[in-house]
């Protein structure tokens, strides 16, 4: 969902702009893209050994998962600004308006631009889809969550009709970064063949490990610029 939110974003902001029929073609093209992506890649890791996928992609989960509790962690301190979607929709909307009028048949900046968008945004999606899928051999109920989180955000975005700036974008980050982290400790354990206290249930003492050390981590940050402002002050 945090994905399709992004993605949604910018067709909409492309789709106000400069027409719907290009902005649609190329979220098509980009999700066509996409489709393939799954349909290739995803039977192929499922016939690598269970411990060297577990491995390989517990690594994977595990540096792409901590990006998010990361930025979490420098959002609620104040070092980076909170993800804001409708200054996103905003800053596109201004870029698009700068090329001028269509005057091309086929208006190439719109199709590129949405299927950039889709493409980039939908890339993070097919990793945990076929990470997920692969790891656990459930490549297709993996494909109906993420396919299921689409047709929500799609939904919303119609009836709105504006880029979904309710939706809590960051804090949905940062639980999924949580998650994903925990995935990746998870599957690395599993990998190297440890065997786990409490096996599937010791995720949920991952999971908890982890926000426990974020939300200190952030606590330690305030109280660290908190002091130097007082400082430069």
């Amino acid at each position: 969902m945090v994905e399709f939110v992004e993605a949604l974003t910018i067709v909409l902001a492309v789709g106000t702009v400069r027409g719907w029929r290009p902005a649609l073609i190329g979220t098509a093209c980009g999700v066509g893209f996409l489709t393939l992506l799954v349909l290739g890649f995803g039977p192929a890791l499922q016939k690598i050994p269970i411990t060297t996928l577990q491995l390989v992609v517990g690594v994977l989960l595990l540096l792409f998962g901590m990006r998010w509790p990361r930025k979490a962690i420098l959002r609620s301190a104040g070092i980076i600004g909170l993800h804001d979607e409708e200054a996103i929709y905003a800053r596109e909307k201004k870029e698009l308006e700068a090329h001028g009028k269509v005057r091309e048949k086929v208006d190439w900046i719109a199709i590129a631009t949405t299927f950039k968008a889709v493409t980039l945004e939908g890339l993070e999606v097919v990793f945990i889809v076929i990470a997920t899928g692969a790891v656990g051999r459930m490549l297709i109920p993996a494909s109906i969550g993420a396919a299921a989180a689409g047709v929500v955000v799609i939904g919303l975005g119609v009836a709105l009709h504006k880029p979904l700036a309710r939706v809590p974008e960051n804090t949905l980050k940062y639980a999924v970064g949580v998650l994903l982290s925990s995935f990746g400790v998870f599957w690395v354990g599993e990998g190297l063949k440890f065997r786990w206290p409490g096996e599937d249930l010791s995720l949920l003492g991952l999971a908890g490990g982890f926000l426990v050390c974020s939300v200190l981590t952030g606590s330690m940050i305030r109280a660290e610029s908190k002091k130097l402002a007082e400082v430069r002050a």
